[in-house]
């Protein structure tokens, strides 16, 4: 097998034991949690969202539900949809667990790019795009670097680092320095927000 392969076959090794096997293990949790999020923001329990993959191709990312409603009308902003139990599942990042789902479905890796929203393929320059030559992470370089605390040009120039120098080696770097992260609760969300700026475009200054 070439490097290439090998690494795609380790990485995808890795992605089926480590989210197949969370999902067992973590299975008292995630009905713990689904309970807490059926009760404190309501149904559905899970957020469902179309976002794009690898090659940009369309899959459903799964998610705890933390807001009220689903954003579709525009009324409300994410600080008051926002839920005391959706921030609490925020801060832990417990609202990512059923991603493992896309996980083992193939849709997602452990590590890689964050899947972002589908508005936002025709706002990246050719080079930011390149995030989309790998799968999209659970987890990823930008997400250990800061998170939404980063300026989305710098969060972009990340991913396209990451599908530069990705390896086994990183990736699991990459998941142990996210356990301190998440303990940290290190860039949840972005200075002065429930969530994230919305990425405009890099001509935009890539905040608003």
């Amino acid at each position: 097998m070439s490097d290439t392969v090998a690494y795609r076959w380790s990485k995808r090794t890795l992605d089926v034991v480590v989210a197949g096997g969370g999902l067992v293990l973590l299975s008292p949790l995630l009905l713990v949690v689904a309970v807490v999020v059926r009760v404190g923001v309501g149904s559905p329990i899970l957020f469902r969202q179309v976002r794009p993959g690898r090659g940009a191709r369309p899959f459903t990312l799964l998610k705890f539900r933390t807001m009220r409603g689903d954003g579709s009308t525009g009324v409300g902003s994410d600080a008051a949809r926002i839920t005391r139990v959706g921030a609490a599942l925020r801060a832990t990042s417990l609202d990512e667990l059923p991603s493992l789902v896309n996980v083992v479905r193939g849709e997602m890796s452990l590590v890689g790019p964050r899947p972002l929203l589908v508005q936002y393929l025709d706002r990246y320059t050719p080079e930011q795009a390149r995030r989309h030559e790998v799968k999209p992470g659970v987890t990823g370089l930008a997400q250990v670097r800061g998170r939404n605390a980063l300026d989305w040009d710098t969060r972009l120039s990340l991913d396209v680092e990451y599908v530069d120098t990705c390896s086994f080696g990183l990736d699991l770097g990459i998941l142990l320095e996210s356990v301190s992260a998440v303990v940290r609760r290190h860039g949840i969300v972005a200075p002065g927000t429930v969530s994230a700026i919305e990425f405009r475009g890099s001509d935009a200054g890539g905040r608003t």
